[in-house]
């Protein structure tokens, strides 16, 4: 789901800031290892596209999920500064911490699943692991924390999320909105005080 809050809190951003000074505002974007977040985005990506076509990656993708969560999470806390990070630090850490304690995958639960279609639903009772989810159990640790939310109409993805996401979503939000519409005030103020000197 982070690609939700991101495509959602970019939109917002240039509704308010404006087309050209949202994308001002994320031209001047400076974060500490900012090369890890794409790479990380592109390295799920391609583990995804590869899960189940070879047998190996599916044999180690969790251990390979647990790395990328922990580079990701490094990663937020180098840029711990920057407005809405520690929200997103938080969600991230408790999408970590039920996969962690879970072997690697993030818990679905059933009902929730319903919204996906049978087919996943099937799938997820036949043990199946599909991109890091496996079905929720009576023996699942923490499982408050693995995707029991059902999203569907009116909302335009149907979908199943944690509160980690949900957490994860509003720290991505807050952040954008700070880097595109707070630059659009910072350059107000520049004028002003440009036009007061003159």
């Amino acid at each position: 789901m982070v690609y939700d809050g991101i495509v959602i809190g970019l939109v917002v951003g240039l509704i308010r800031s404006g087309f050209f000074q949202g994308l001002r505002g994320l031209s001047q974007l400076k974060l500490v290892a900012g090369w890890i977040f794409p790479l990380l985005l592109i390295l799920q990506f391609i583990v995804f596209f590869l899960q189940g076509r070879y047998e190996v990656v599916t044999q180690y993708s969790g251990y390979f999920f647990m790395a990328v969560y922990v580079a990701g999470l490094i990663f937020l806390f180098l840029n711990r500064e920057n407005s809405g990070f520690k929200l997103i630090f938080t969600g991230v850490f408790l999408n970590f911490l039920v996969m962690a304690l879970n072997g690697g995958v993030m818990p679905v639960s059933i009902e929730a699943a319903e919204v996906l279609g049978g087919n996943f639903v099937a799938e997820l009772q036949n043990n199946d692991v599909i991109y890091k989810h496996a079905m929720l159990r009576e023996d699942t640790l923490l499982p408050f924390l693995g995707d029991i939310i059902p999203l569907t109409s009116p909302y335009p993805r149907q979908q199943v999320i944690s509160i980690g996401d949900i957490v994860m979503n509003i720290g991505i939000y807050v952040f954008l909105q700070s880097v595109m519409v707070h630059s659009k005030h910072n350059n107000k103020e520049s004028l002003q005080k440009s036009s007061e000197a003159s």
